[in-house]
């Protein structure tokens, strides 16, 4: 049942990844929020109820929570105009967690693959932090990136993996190939974050001719997830 929800996890992730990007509208990307948000709240509970007092499900999937908040979290962000602060310290919180269940599963659950995973989203989260709460807007772009590589090679490829039953057959492998794969993505940070903040300093080309600002510019994101703009539009 926790490899369905993980599907849903890589469609969400690539989803608000793209709307950082500034390819999906901030408004549009809230109902798979809602539902991918509500399946990682329903799951973990069915999940526990169901553990029969195993500690190790339990564990396990106690941290579905945190996602499943932060896509609600990101979905009423969405569509109440809330400010992103919020959601900012709440990722800082999830981020920290994070890294204690990658601990978790290099060790006492005996999974290096999904400790790499669970290493990247402490990342991703992190960036969520440093866009949201920080408002450090240059790294906008980047952490859409990163979120798109997190909904494919962390959540989706490794949902289809289990779901077909051959993901225990190759854990260290996965674990190699994923770490290669995750460290890659993320050497590209400076390079997105250059390119985030040219974007956000360049005056845009209605104000250089001495026009008004449009409501909104195609060429820069809408919002990013849970935030509003720099002008307090969706």
């Amino acid at each position: 049942m926790a490899s369905v929800g993980l599907l849903y996890v890589g469609a969400v992730l690539i989803l608000n990844g793209l709307m950082l990007l500034g390819l999906v509208d901030a408004r549009a990307a809230a109902p798979l929020n809602f539902f991918v948000g509500g399946l990682q709240v329903i799951t973990p509970t069915y999940l526990i109820v169901t553990a029969d007092g195993d500690q190790n499900t339990i564990l396990a999937a106690s941290g579905l929570y945190l996602f499943g908040f932060t896509y609600l979290y990101v979905g009423f962000n969405l569509l109440a105009d809330l400010d992103g602060t919020g959601l900012g310290w709440f990722s800082a919180f999830v981020a920290c967690c994070a890294v204690v269940y990658a601990g978790l599963n290099f060790g006492r659950l005996d999974d290096a693959a999904f400790g790499v995973i669970w290493l990247y989203w402490a990342v991703l989260w992190a960036l969520f932090w440093v866009v949201l709460g920080l408002k450090r807007e240059e790294w906008t772009r980047f952490t859409g990136f990163v979120a798109v590589v997190a909904g494919v090679v962390t959540a989706a490829v490794p949902a289809f993996l289990l779901l077909t039953d051959v993901w225990s057959d190759h854990i260290t492998a996965w674990a190699v190939g994923l770490a290669v794969l995750c460290t890659a993505s993320l050497t590209l940070a400076p390079r997105m974050r250059d390119r985030g903040a040219a974007a956000a300093t360049a005056p845009a080309p209605e104000l250089r001719e001495g026009t008004a600002a449009p409501a909104h510019r195609a060429d820069v994101p809408a919002a990013r997830p849970g935030t509003t703009t720099t002008d307090g539009r969706r």
